[in-house]
Protein backbone atom coordinates (compact mmCIF):
# COMPACT_ATOMS: atom_id res chain seq x y z
CA UNK A 1 0.00 0.00 0.00
CA UNK A 2 2.84 2.32 0.99
CA UNK A 3 3.86 2.40 -2.71
CA UNK A 4 0.47 3.33 -4.30
CA UNK A 5 0.11 6.02 -1.50
CA UNK A 6 4.18 7.23 -2.63
CA UNK A 7 2.71 7.76 -6.02
CA UNK A 8 -0.38 9.55 -5.34
CA UNK A 9 1.11 13.23 -5.90
CA UNK A 10 3.11 11.88 -9.51
CA UNK A 11 -0.42 10.11 -10.62
CA UNK A 12 -2.43 13.09 -9.65
CA UNK A 13 -0.18 15.54 -11.30
CA UNK A 14 -0.16 13.66 -14.68
CA UNK A 15 -3.96 13.23 -14.38
CA UNK A 16 -4.06 17.35 -14.45
CA UNK A 17 -1.62 17.52 -17.26
CA UNK A 18 -4.19 14.62 -19.21
CA UNK A 19 -7.17 16.80 -18.51
CA UNK A 20 -5.48 19.99 -20.13
CA UNK A 21 -5.24 17.61 -23.00
CA UNK A 22 -8.67 16.53 -22.87
CA UNK A 23 -7.45 12.32 -22.74
CA UNK A 24 -8.51 12.01 -19.25
CA UNK A 25 -12.04 12.53 -20.52
CA UNK A 26 -11.68 10.25 -23.22
CA UNK A 27 -10.38 7.70 -21.25
CA UNK A 28 -13.12 7.97 -18.33
CA UNK A 29 -15.51 7.98 -20.91
CA UNK A 30 -14.61 4.72 -22.64
CA UNK A 31 -14.67 3.62 -18.87
CA UNK A 32 -18.02 4.69 -18.45
CA UNK A 33 -19.14 2.58 -21.47
CA UNK A 34 -17.89 -0.61 -21.47
CA UNK A 35 -18.68 -0.89 -17.88
CA UNK A 36 -22.29 -0.40 -18.30
CA UNK A 37 -21.73 -2.96 -21.60
CA UNK A 38 -20.54 -5.22 -19.70
CA UNK A 39 -22.50 -5.16 -15.78
CA UNK A 40 -25.47 -3.13 -16.93
CA UNK A 41 -26.56 0.58 -16.34
CA UNK A 42 -27.40 0.21 -12.60
CA UNK A 43 -24.50 1.26 -10.17
CA UNK A 44 -25.86 0.02 -7.12
CA UNK A 45 -25.70 -3.33 -8.93
CA UNK A 46 -21.89 -2.73 -10.74
CA UNK A 47 -19.05 -2.13 -8.94
CA UNK A 48 -17.43 -1.26 -11.76
CA UNK A 49 -19.63 1.32 -13.09
CA UNK A 50 -19.69 2.57 -9.50
CA UNK A 51 -16.29 3.23 -9.30
CA UNK A 52 -16.27 4.70 -12.79
CA UNK A 53 -18.97 7.28 -12.04
CA UNK A 54 -17.28 8.25 -9.00
CA UNK A 55 -14.11 8.99 -10.85
CA UNK A 56 -15.59 10.86 -13.46
CA UNK A 57 -17.36 13.52 -11.43
CA UNK A 58 -14.14 14.16 -9.33
CA UNK A 59 -12.57 14.66 -12.76
CA UNK A 60 -14.94 17.48 -13.05
CA UNK A 61 -16.87 15.61 -16.08
CA UNK A 62 -20.63 17.01 -16.04
CA UNK A 63 -23.20 13.90 -15.03
CA UNK A 64 -24.95 14.77 -18.51
CA UNK A 65 -21.74 13.18 -20.25
CA UNK A 66 -21.74 10.69 -17.76
CA UNK A 67 -25.06 9.81 -18.06
CA UNK A 68 -24.70 9.41 -22.06
CA UNK A 69 -21.70 7.75 -21.58
CA UNK A 70 -23.74 4.94 -19.60
CA UNK A 71 -26.49 4.55 -22.32
CA UNK A 72 -24.25 4.47 -24.96
CA UNK A 73 -22.55 1.38 -22.84
CA UNK A 74 -26.14 0.44 -22.00
CA UNK A 75 -27.31 -0.18 -25.71
CA UNK A 76 -29.55 2.58 -25.24
CA UNK A 77 -27.45 4.95 -27.85
CA UNK A 78 -25.88 3.63 -30.54
CA UNK A 79 -21.89 3.94 -29.98
CA UNK A 80 -18.46 2.03 -30.98
CA UNK A 81 -17.78 -1.08 -29.21
CA UNK A 82 -14.65 -1.91 -27.35
CA UNK A 83 -13.06 -4.65 -25.44
CA UNK A 84 -10.90 -4.30 -22.22
CA UNK A 85 -7.34 -6.07 -22.58
CA UNK A 86 -5.01 -6.32 -20.22
CA UNK A 87 -1.29 -6.44 -20.88
CA UNK A 88 1.45 -7.94 -18.30
CA UNK A 89 5.15 -6.93 -18.52
CA UNK A 90 8.55 -6.04 -16.92
CA UNK A 91 9.94 -2.13 -16.80
CA UNK A 92 13.44 -1.35 -15.86
CA UNK A 93 14.75 -2.16 -12.00
CA UNK A 94 12.94 -5.81 -12.13
CA UNK A 95 9.83 -3.70 -11.84
CA UNK A 96 6.12 -5.40 -12.64
CA UNK A 97 3.72 -3.17 -14.56
CA UNK A 98 0.04 -3.96 -15.28
CA UNK A 99 -1.45 -2.22 -18.46
CA UNK A 100 -5.36 -2.04 -18.57
CA UNK A 101 -6.40 -1.07 -22.23
CA UNK A 102 -9.56 -0.71 -23.90
CA UNK A 103 -9.45 -1.03 -27.68
CA UNK A 104 -11.73 -1.90 -31.38
CA UNK A 105 -7.44 -3.31 -32.88
CA UNK A 106 -5.67 -5.97 -30.95
CA UNK A 107 -3.23 -5.43 -33.16
CA UNK A 108 -2.77 -1.59 -33.13
CA UNK A 109 -2.67 -2.07 -28.95
CA UNK A 110 -0.31 -4.41 -28.33
CA UNK A 111 1.61 -3.12 -30.79
CA UNK A 112 1.75 0.34 -29.27
CA UNK A 113 2.55 -1.29 -25.84
CA UNK A 114 5.10 -3.59 -26.74
CA UNK A 115 7.42 -0.85 -28.50
CA UNK A 116 6.74 1.03 -24.92
CA UNK A 117 8.35 -1.48 -22.88
CA UNK A 118 10.74 -2.41 -25.65
CA UNK A 119 12.28 1.72 -25.96
CA UNK A 120 12.48 1.47 -22.17
CA UNK A 121 14.42 -1.31 -20.74
CA UNK A 122 11.25 -3.46 -19.96
CA UNK A 123 9.57 -6.30 -22.10
CA UNK A 124 6.17 -7.56 -22.41
CA UNK A 125 5.26 -10.84 -20.36
CA UNK A 126 2.79 -13.50 -20.51
CA UNK A 127 -0.66 -13.37 -19.48
CA UNK A 128 -0.48 -14.13 -15.20
CA UNK A 129 3.54 -13.16 -15.17
CA UNK A 130 2.82 -10.10 -12.71
CA UNK A 131 -0.93 -10.29 -12.17
CA UNK A 132 -0.42 -12.62 -9.21
CA UNK A 133 1.77 -9.68 -7.18
CA UNK A 134 -1.65 -6.94 -7.53
CA UNK A 135 -5.10 -7.01 -5.56
CA UNK A 136 -7.94 -5.33 -7.10
CA UNK A 137 -9.10 -2.85 -4.08
CA UNK A 138 -11.20 0.70 -3.76
CA UNK A 139 -8.94 3.63 -2.53
CA UNK A 140 -10.71 6.31 -1.44
CA UNK A 141 -8.34 9.69 -0.57
CA UNK A 142 -8.86 12.65 1.82
CA UNK A 143 -6.94 15.59 2.30
CA UNK A 144 -7.35 18.60 4.97
CA UNK A 145 -9.92 15.98 7.50
CA UNK A 146 -9.81 14.84 10.70
CA UNK A 147 -7.57 11.35 10.98
CA UNK A 148 -9.70 9.93 13.81
CA UNK A 149 -13.58 11.06 11.83
CA UNK A 150 -12.02 9.40 9.22
CA UNK A 151 -10.73 6.35 10.90
CA UNK A 152 -13.99 6.02 12.93
CA UNK A 153 -16.17 6.48 9.99
CA UNK A 154 -14.39 4.12 7.84
CA UNK A 155 -13.97 1.36 9.83
CA UNK A 156 -17.73 1.35 10.85
CA UNK A 157 -18.23 1.55 7.09
CA UNK A 158 -16.49 -1.64 6.71
CA UNK A 159 -13.01 -0.14 4.91
CA UNK A 160 -10.66 -2.83 5.26
CA UNK A 161 -7.48 0.12 6.08
CA UNK A 162 -6.97 3.14 6.63
CA UNK A 163 -3.37 4.25 5.62
CA UNK A 164 -2.34 8.16 7.23
CA UNK A 165 0.41 9.63 4.65
CA UNK A 166 3.75 11.23 5.62
CA UNK A 167 1.89 14.79 3.84
CA UNK A 168 -1.50 14.50 5.89
CA UNK A 169 -3.67 12.79 3.60
CA UNK A 170 -5.36 9.56 4.01
CA UNK A 171 -6.22 6.91 1.93
CA UNK A 172 -8.97 3.92 2.49
CA UNK A 173 -8.90 0.78 1.27
CA UNK A 174 -11.74 -1.07 0.57
CA UNK A 175 -13.07 -4.80 -1.34
CA UNK A 176 -13.09 -3.07 -4.81
CA UNK A 177 -16.81 -4.72 -4.87
CA UNK A 178 -18.03 -3.26 -1.41
CA UNK A 179 -15.99 0.33 -3.10
CA UNK A 180 -20.03 2.00 -3.45
CA UNK A 181 -21.24 1.26 -0.16
CA UNK A 182 -18.45 2.46 1.84
CA UNK A 183 -17.87 5.69 -0.48
CA UNK A 184 -21.86 6.36 0.21
CA UNK A 185 -21.43 5.75 4.36
CA UNK A 186 -18.36 8.37 3.88
CA UNK A 187 -20.08 10.48 2.23
CA UNK A 188 -23.10 10.46 4.32
CA UNK A 189 -20.88 11.62 7.41
CA UNK A 190 -19.98 14.72 5.60
CA UNK A 191 -16.20 13.73 4.62
CA UNK A 192 -15.46 14.78 0.71
CA UNK A 193 -13.28 12.73 -1.30
CA UNK A 194 -10.22 14.37 -2.76
CA UNK A 195 -10.30 11.14 -5.22
CA UNK A 196 -12.20 7.26 -5.38
CA UNK A 197 -11.35 4.86 -7.51
CA UNK A 198 -10.78 0.98 -7.96
CA UNK A 199 -7.42 0.29 -9.24
CA UNK A 200 -4.78 -2.28 -8.37
CA UNK A 201 -2.39 -2.33 -5.15
CA UNK A 202 0.86 -4.07 -5.40
CA UNK A 203 1.73 -6.62 -2.92
CA UNK A 204 5.47 -6.20 -3.01
CA UNK A 205 7.82 -3.15 -4.40
CA UNK A 206 10.53 -2.43 -6.42
CA UNK A 207 13.00 0.54 -5.57
CA UNK A 208 14.85 2.20 -8.25
CA UNK A 209 17.69 4.22 -8.42
CA UNK A 210 18.94 7.03 -10.42
CA UNK A 211 19.67 5.05 -13.03
CA UNK A 212 16.54 3.11 -13.60
CA UNK A 213 14.28 5.90 -12.19
CA UNK A 214 14.20 7.97 -15.29
CA UNK A 215 13.87 4.71 -17.66
CA UNK A 216 10.65 3.57 -15.68
CA UNK A 217 8.87 7.30 -15.78
CA UNK A 218 9.57 7.52 -19.21
CA UNK A 219 7.66 3.87 -19.11
CA UNK A 220 5.16 4.68 -17.57
CA UNK A 221 4.59 8.07 -19.44
CA UNK A 222 4.87 6.73 -22.70
CA UNK A 223 2.14 4.01 -21.86
CA UNK A 224 -0.27 6.23 -20.57
CA UNK A 225 -0.27 8.57 -23.75
CA UNK A 226 -1.01 5.74 -25.69
CA UNK A 227 -4.47 6.23 -26.76
CA UNK A 228 -5.68 2.94 -25.86
CA UNK A 229 -4.36 2.89 -22.78
CA UNK A 230 -6.72 3.51 -19.63
CA UNK A 231 -4.42 2.59 -16.61
CA UNK A 232 -1.20 1.96 -15.61
CA UNK A 233 -0.69 -0.18 -12.32
CA UNK A 234 3.26 -1.03 -11.06
CA UNK A 235 4.92 -1.90 -8.37
CA UNK A 236 8.08 0.82 -9.02
CA UNK A 237 8.78 2.68 -5.64
CA UNK A 238 11.24 5.84 -5.66
CA UNK A 239 12.44 7.67 -2.51
CA UNK A 240 11.44 11.41 -2.48
CA UNK A 241 14.98 12.71 -2.73
CA UNK A 242 15.27 10.91 -6.20
CA UNK A 243 12.13 11.76 -6.86
CA UNK A 244 12.64 15.45 -6.34
CA UNK A 245 16.20 15.52 -8.88
CA UNK A 246 13.49 13.80 -11.45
Amino acid sequence: MAGHSKWANIKHRKAAQDAKRGKIFTKLIRELTTAAREGGSDPTANPRLRAAIDKALSNNMTRDTVDRAVKRGAGELDGQVLETIIYEGYGPGGTAVMVECMTDNRNRTVSDVRHAFSKNGGNLGTDGSVAYLFEKKGVISYAGVDEETVMEAALEAGADDVVVNGDGSIDVYTQWDEFGSVKDALDADGLEAENAEVTMIPSTSAELDEETAPRFMRLIDMLEDADDVQEVYHNGEISDELAEKL
